[in-house]
């Protein structure tokens, strides 16, 4: 199944849906057109049964240059303010929000730069995967802005107080190998072989159990703002959920009788 956007390529194959960001001209950065696009290819994902993993990439040389600042040249030689956080709330923190509620494993097939806007869509998903020359840059800083799209909180979950607060007062880029090193990519793959990669792991997840997998996300997610206490009770009653669905059946029955699972994310 496909469908049309006008920033984006949206195709599902064999349970795995691939989101590319589709402006290459402008190294995939963001516009208003773009963040609507978004939001709804992820709506999109979260109601169709047979998208049990999403992939989430930009075509050409970049992954996402972040915010495209033509949008706002008119403002800016008028010497007029931006007022951006509107156009945040408006169009940006609803896409973040949408990726990180998706109970569905997203995955970041990083090509390219990932800056600003662009990096902290990357460090939404779920998994990062990078191609060998692909960088993250929180270059907000060079800018006089702030981190936004979620960075403040993602980043440092991601590689803890210190190391975040070093990368959004400097704006430095990171590579793909130190983001591994850091825990910021999950994997490191030759640039050639960046979707193959990125496929290979999607289309794993996609075979697992869809809803163990976002059952999990949500408790994940709302972890860092629990007790244990509160946590243990949170856990237990996504238990009582996931021990309903055909996917624990079959795979105590596989189990019992010694043969692989065939889960079907139900």
């Amino acid at each position: 199944m496909a469908q049309r956007y006008d920033t984006l390529l949206y195709d599902v194959q064999e349970g795995v849906c691939t989101i590319t960001l589709n402006r290459p001209e402008v190294f995939n950065a963001f516009n208003e057109a773009l963040t609507s696009d978004l939001g709804a290819a992820l709506d999109a994902c979260a109601i169709d049964e047979g998208v049990r993993a999403v992939v989430i990439t930009g075509a050409g040389k970049a992954f996402c240059a972040g915010q495209d600042l033509k949008d706002l040249q008119t403002q800016y030689a008028g010497g007029e303010i931006a007022y951006l956080g509107p156009r945040l709330r408006r169009d940006y923190n609803p896409v973040i929000l949408r990726m990180r509620n998706l109970e569905k494993p997203v995955i970041a097939a990083v090509n390219g730069v990932a800056a600003g806007a662009g990096c902290s869509l990357a460090l939404a998903a779920d998994l990062r995967i990078m191609g060998a020359g692909a960088t993250l840059i929180e270059v907000f800083i060079n800018v006089g802005l702030v981190p936004d799209c979620g960075s403040t909180l993602t980043l440092p979950r991601l590689v803890g107080m210190g190391k975040a607060l070093e990368l959004c007062f400097t704006g430095d880029r990171v590579t793909a190998e130190e983001a591994h090193r850091l825990g910021l990519a999950n994997e490191v793959a030759p640039d050639g072989q960046l979707m193959e990669a990125a496929n290979k792991l999607a289309g794993r997840l996609a075979r697992m159990p869809t809803r163990a997998i976002g059952l999990t996300k949500r408790l994940i997610n709302q972890s860092f703002d629990h007790t244990l206490e509160q946590q243990l009770e949170a856990e237990a009653r996504m238990q009582e959920t996931a021990d309903k669905t055909a996917d624990h059946v079959e795979g105590i029955c596989a189990f019992l009788e010694k043969r692989k699972p065939s889960f079907q994310g139900r």
